[in-house]
């Protein structure tokens, strides 16, 4: 399940994207527009500027906006950066061990081809395909 943390992400960056006029867009903007709490986005921007994925300024004229262009951000790293990896198993998480049943497990193809599913899914989605042309 993807939590409120995902979900958000994800909004703010279509606000930004939306909002887009070159310059820094203040917290409260997005907080108004988009009906969220600015005491939590500013946890989750915190940790989306830490991942790259923002950059922000403080001040007068601060704010947040996008490193990159709408179309080169996946949905995917969004919500891996929110929500940690999308594996469906531990054993096929990055740098997992090697699972000590790995040769005799009668069910890692299943939980391998969801996990690809669910990764070409939100991986094959970009931020541009969500946002409102015009």
């Amino acid at each position: 399940m993807i939590s409120t943390r995902g979900r958000y992400a994800i909004r703010v960056m279509i606000d930004l994207a939306e909002n887009d006029n070159g310059g820094y867009i203040p917290l409260k903007d997005v907080a108004a527009r988009q009906g969220i709490s600015k005491k939590y986005l500013e946890i989750i921007v915190k940790d989306m500027v830490a991942g790259g994925l923002l950059v922000g300024a403080s001040g007068k004229g601060g704010g947040y906006k996008l490193c990159r262009k709408p179309e080169e951000y996946t949905i995917g790293e969004v919500i891996e950066l929110m929500e940690g990896t999308l594996a469906t198993v531990a054993c096929l998480e990055n740098n997992a061990e090697p699972c000590p049943k790995a040769a005799e497990c009668r069910t890692i193809a299943l939980w391998a081809e969801y996990y690809k599913l669910t990764l070409d899914f939100f991986n094959g989605k970009h931020l541009s395909d969500l946002i409102r042309k015009g």
